[in-house]
């Protein structure tokens, strides 16, 4: 069985099929704001996201980071990434260089996890 969560015309914001959850793309609350805050508040909308679908940051399987420009906010976004993923539940990560939906955006990340 397939659930979806907070659906809209274009996306869920949660599918869960199997036991595993998948996210939408999470970006920050406030694109004002620089890249450790637009980091910390992605990563906190993930955390709410992730307790809804009945699972943590420690069942992240996997996670997607697109980066504004690595040069400028990959060590940013990577200290605060680095203090949120609790020791030894590192998942399987991919960071890339992208262009955003609004320019203001410096960071966005998708995200599969189990269910707990």
């Amino acid at each position: 069985m397939i659930e979806r969560q907070q659906t809209k015309q274009r996306m869920s914001r949660v599918v869960k099929h199997n036991g595993t959850v998948y996210l939408c793309g999470q970006v920050c609350e406030d694109a004002t704001k620089d890249i450790t805050e637009q980091t910390q508040t992605m990563l906190d909308k993930v955390d709410q996201l992730l307790i809804e679908a009945g699972s943590s940051r420690e069942h992240i399987l996997s996670a997607t980071i697109y980066v504004k420009d690595m040069a400028l906010h990959f060590a940013g976004m990577n200290a605060v990434w680095d203090a949120w993923i609790p020791e030894g539940h590192a998942p399987a990560r991919a960071c890339v260089e992208a262009s955003m939906a609004r320019d203001v955006l410096l960071v966005e990340i998708s995200v599969i996890a189990a269910v707990k």
